[in-house]
């Protein structure tokens, strides 16, 4: 948790525990109390305001009509903002707060303090990586809004027509990029540079922005239809596809792409990457070195454990010979894409079935099985998940790969569903939109160490729930594990060891079965993506350590549904938290036991 001490806001975190945990409220909601709600609720509606596509993303519709905002002057707007925020916070006598109060204060402390420092680091001048980025933003810009009348269609058509006016903006700032030398490396560009041609489509009916069109409202009368249909085929064909090929035409003939790979060898790359660090791990105090450390002693450990597997199942070969077994021999991998979006079906339905032993609280909203978009597909990663916002008329998807079928492999099918369906990502953020007497914005917190660690410790779980039901599968488990964790090693080699990109691809290929197709996307991930892929494993080792302790310090008390739902039940915090919050439920447990 970031604090800075002599600042009142800046609380003990030991002293913060969520709203799972017992304890006594205050009969009266305090001034500092009302304060604090005023202007964390303030500062809800400037970041809806400020976000568009985050708000549609979240339900609010009331700024489906346009874009984000992203030119120079309005990142300094936005950091004035910021920190006129924070100062407010700062004068908050927190010894007046709740408890409640104080967690929120605290969370709400990390939220300003990493915005400022991403606005402070201009980290727009890097307004994508191969797994997200503004102009995916754009293509999912409009996901689960509700096209039931003219005016959302309306908004929907002038939110196509700012989208030139958003790549421009995004455009100058990699131009700034550029010129102070910030810049991604060439093999990233060549990576989304085809899902951006993909965009350019001679007929704009083909375009996916034209998929809202094609099937409109029974609300609307024909003539409406007609109108509309007609309106949004103009925009598409005369000022998003133009966009699109604006923006291939920049990286082409304009983007001066970096020579070298890692953040650190960036002008003010050792503090972007410091940064980078404590963004996606939470962690103040654990620095590259020491992740590379653990990274390399986690490797060793899983690798006992694959090999083990191996002689278990007496295959004649080393690992990598049992590694190229499974990359290549076609008994593991789909005839058809229907063939794989079944099988994945059919390991969420056995999972579903074991959620009620494991959770005593499952969420209220469904998820589905969904292949990814072709036209992102060729450069994207395997699976993914994507939630839904209130009132939305599909539940949270969960995206399968479907392309290039001999690189997705059967047997890894069961971890990859427990990491991105339940009890993973769909089942820990549904939940967190359900969370109850909070301010807003905790319902939508997303903090990578707690999410990403949560779910890579859900693919472990899902041993004891039984999921896993050949040793193939057993293996392909432990080769997730095992890709976490070479991602600790990998990530801090390429960003602050001089790593190549051969060298990152071999470390994979000499620890791990993951597919070529796999590797190549995952490692250039983690190149224009510095410090994110450090979270899973990062966070998945807090969370058993948190479980070891529990379990040690409960003896027969201990009940496993009860930690998970103490672990989800104050929706994303930071790692430090997390883990005040079990430690108090420990001394509950204990103390009313007594």
């Amino acid at each position: 948790m970031i604090t800075r001490s002599g600042h009142r806001v800046a609380v003990s975190l030991l002293a913060v525990v969520c709203t799972l945990v017992a304890s006594p409220g205050f009969a009266e909601t305090s001034a500092a109390e009302q304060t604090l709600d005023a202007v964390i609720a303030e500062h809800w509606d400037y970041s809806l305001r400020e976000d568009p596509t985050a708000a549609t993303a979240v339900g609010v519709n009331d700024f489906n009509d346009r874009m984000p905002r992203v030119s120079r002057e309005d990142q300094g707007r936005r950091l004035a903002a910021e920190q006129a925020f924070l100062r407010r916070l700062q004068d908050i006598d927190t010894e007046s707060l709740g408890i409640n109060g104080k967690a929120n204060a605290a969370l709400f402390q990390w939220i300003l303090e990493d915005s400022i420092g991403a606005y402070e680091l201009n980290l727009s001048r890097i307004p994508f990586n191969t797994f997200s980025g503004f102009f995916m933003n754009a293509l999912t810009a409009s996901n689960g809004v509700l096209m039931s009348s003219a005016g959302d269609y309306e908004d929907y058509i002038a939110r196509m027509s700012d989208i030139p006016r958003y790549f421009e903006e995004n455009i100058e700032n990699m131009r700034s990029g550029a010129a102070d030398g910030f810049v991604l490396p060439q093999i990233v560009i060549d990576g989304v540079l085809p899902t951006i041609e993909a965009q350019v489509k001679d007929d704009p009916e083909d375009s996916s922005f034209f998929e809202l069109f094609a099937d409109m409202s029974d609300r609307l009368s024909a003539a409406d239809q007609e109108r509309l249909r007609e309106r949004g085929r103009a925009v598409i064909r005369d000022e998003v596809l133009p966009a699109f090929a604006a923006l291939a035409r920049f990286f082409h003939d304009e983007y001066r792409a970096s020579e070298t790979l890692g953040a650190e060898q960036l002008r003010q790359g050792k503090e972007y990457y410091a940064f980078s660090i404590k963004r996606y791990t939470t962690l103040t105090d654990t620095g590259a070195a020491e992740i590379h450390k653990i990274g390399l002693a986690e490797v060793k450990r899983i690798r006992a454990d694959m090999d083990a597997i191996i002689e278990e199942l007496e295959f004649e070969g080393d690992f990598a010979a049992f590694g190229e077994f499974l990359r290549n021999d076609p008994q593991f991998y789909a005839d058809s894409k229907e063939q794989l979006l079944k099988e994945t079906a059919y390991i969420a339905k056995r999972i579903d079935y074991k959620m009620p032993g494991f959770f005593g609280k499952l969420p209220r909203q469904p998820y589905g099985i969904v292949p990814v978009p072709d036209e992102i597909a060729p450069n994207y990663t395997t699976g993914a998940y994507y939630g839904a916002p209130p009132g939305a008329r599909h539940g949270g998807a969960f995206w399968i790969n479907t392309y290039a079928l001999d690189q997705r492999p059967l047997y890894e099918l069961p971890a990859l569903t427990l990491h991105e369906a339940a009890p993973g990502h769909h089942h820990q953020n549904a939940l967190s939109a359900e969370l109850e007497d909070v301010p807003e914005f905790r319902r939508n917190l997303y903090f990578s160490a707690f999410g990403e660690g949560w779910a890579l410790y859900t693919e472990k779980l899902g041993v004891e729930m039984d999921i896993y039901q050949t040793p193939y599968e057993h293996f392909g488990r432990l080769s997730y594990e095992m890709w976490r964790a070479c991602r600790l090693v990998v990530d801090t080699g390429l960003h602050s060891q001089g790593w190549t990109r051969q060298q990152a691809q071999d470390f994979f290929f000499a620890n791990t079965s993951l597919s070529e197709g796999n590797i190549r996307a995952e490692v250039d991930r983690y190149i224009s993506w510095p410090g994110q892929a450090l979270a899973y494993k990062l966070g998945e080792l807090k969370i058993w350590e948190l479980r070891r302790i529990a379990e040690h310090d409960l003896g027969d008390r201990f009940d496993l549904r009860e930690f998970h739902d103490v672990v989800l039940g104050n929706g994303a915090v930071p790692l430090a938290m997390l883990e005040d919050v079990i430690l108090r439920w420990i001394e509950t447990k204990l103390s009313a036991d007594s």
